[in-house]
């Protein structure tokens, strides 16, 4: 039988009124067999996270703070959601194992990761699937990468044991048998990861919207549904702010070639996005797949003529990041210059010193810093079969009056990056969009 893997994220598994969408879902396909939950996100805008509630806890607990009053408000969240599904199950165990671990002082990690433990505990039990503790199949090396060898083995194994299961997301174990939890997507990482390792013909990612639009709503007016996505388009949008699925989750089942289905919950008959290596059928169907863009950059600008005779020149500007821990977003240049486009966050207090290093070291003709810009992603897989695509982008923005500060071009040819000055940022993806979209 193919098997599916399906990771249902937070606001999927609110409440119980979720679970029951979610139980109608799985048995509605005999070929999900393998669950991974995440811990429950928001019942409503006012709401707190369950991994929230456990970041809060730990904090209290550490600084010798009572903490009583977010512990109940812990506890009630699952013993409502156990009420409601009428499962008979004794949690008390577990709680009082993680309220006697939060005493002795157990480490941030361990408990933020009980959070997607006991969801995948009801879950298993309100589904009738076995249980299988991430930390038994998720395994971390000692400089927190995954160790994808022992891991994958571990969940090869782990499918011929049991036939239908529930792994939370989030957390594994580290060579001391520590509970260890990824960083950024971590939900989503662990889905794909479980996918490659149980050999799925298909990773569902269920969450709270029905796949990726052309740009974001908040900008744009009902922009396009996007049907399908390559791996490569997803990373570009995904980096440039598209946030419905996390770049890094698919590294997993890119090298396995394990397309990607990313649902909606609350609207299961809606088509959803699929990411898959290649699309052919719809090479051609339009210029672009989205627009997506990020705000809160500046640029160093520096200028010597003949730096290109120079071969240390790109050298000691690279050394000079990396001795500031700043990471470079991007670097287009010519035949005398060069622009560092670098996010704010990583110039916080650093500008003037980093400024003056590159004066002492390269000795530019001139180095400038400019602030309020933001970078516009075109992402689209058909731009190279399309004549005039990079036309059609700058005369947008013209008629528009918005004056194009930088351009970016990757050799793929699959997206054009503009930066803009960011009073524009709003009005300039709007007017790309509308610039691209079939009349």
């Amino acid at each position: 039988m193919e098997i599916i893997v399906a990771k249902f994220g937070g606001s999927s598994l609110a409440n119980a009124n979720q679970f029951k969408k979610v139980k109608k879902i799985i048995e509605e396909d005999k070929r999900r067999r393998y669950i991974v939950p995440s811990a429950p996100g928001k019942e409503h805008a006012d709401d707190t996270k369950i991994t929230d509630l456990l970041y809060l806890l730990y904090d209290l607990a550490s600084h010798k703070i009572s903490y009583l009053d977010i512990w109940e408000m812990f506890v009630h969240r699952y013993e409502d959601i156990c009420r409601e599904l009428e499962l008979n199950i004794d949690l008390k165990p577990y709680f009082d194992q993680i309220q006697k671990d939060l005493e002795k002082g157990v480490s941030k990690e361990y408990l933020s990761s009980r959070g997607e433990y006991l969801n995948g505990v009801i879950l298993s039990e309100y589904l009738g699937f076995a249980f299988v503790d991430s930390a038994s199949v998720m395994f971390f090396k000692d400089d927190s990468r995954l160790d994808g060898e022992k891991t994958y083995r571990a969940l090869a194994k782990m499918a011929k044991e049991h036939e239908y299961a529930v792994i939370p997301g989030f957390y594994g174990s580290d060579p001391e048998g520590k509970i260890r939890t990824f960083t950024r997507g971590g939900g989503d990482l662990s889905g794909a990861i479980v996918a490659r390792g149980v050999q799925a013909s298909l990773y569902e990612n269920w969450t709270d919207v029905s796949g990726f639009l052309a740009a974001d709503p908040n900008i744009v007016d009902h922009p396009r549904h996007i049907d399908a996505i390559t791996y490569q388009e997803l990373r570009e949008l995904s980096y440039m702010g598209a946030g419905i699925l996390h770049d890094e989750a698919i590294f997993p089942v890119v090298s396995e070639g394990i397309p990607i289905l990313i649902k909606n919950t609350n609207a299961p008959e809606d088509k959803g996005t699929k990411i898959v290596q290649q699309i052919r059928e719809l090479e051609d169907e339009y210029e672009i797949t989205g627009v997506a863009g990020r705000k809160n950059f500046s640029v160093i600008n520096i200028e010597k003529v003949q730096m290109n005779r120079d071969l240390s020149f790109h050298r000691k500007i690279m050394s000079i990041l990396e001795a500031n821990d700043i990471f470079l977003e991007h670097m287009p240049s010519s035949i005398d210059s060069l622009s560092l486009i670098i996010a704010d966050k990583y110039l916080q207090g650093k500008a003037e010193i980093v400024m003056n290093e590159i004066k002492t070291f390269v000795n530019p003709d001139s180095i400038t810093l400019q602030s309020n810009i933001s970078l516009i992603a075109v992402v689209g897989r058909s731009m190279i079969n399309h004549i005039g695509a990079s036309a059609k982008l700058f005369s947008a923005l013209a008629s528009h009056g918005i004056n194009i500060q930088m351009i970016i071009q990757g050799s793929s040819e699959m997206n054009i990056i503009v930066g803009v000055d960011t009073k524009d940022f709003e009005e300039g993806i709007r007017s790309i969009y509308k610039g691209f979209s079939k009349v």
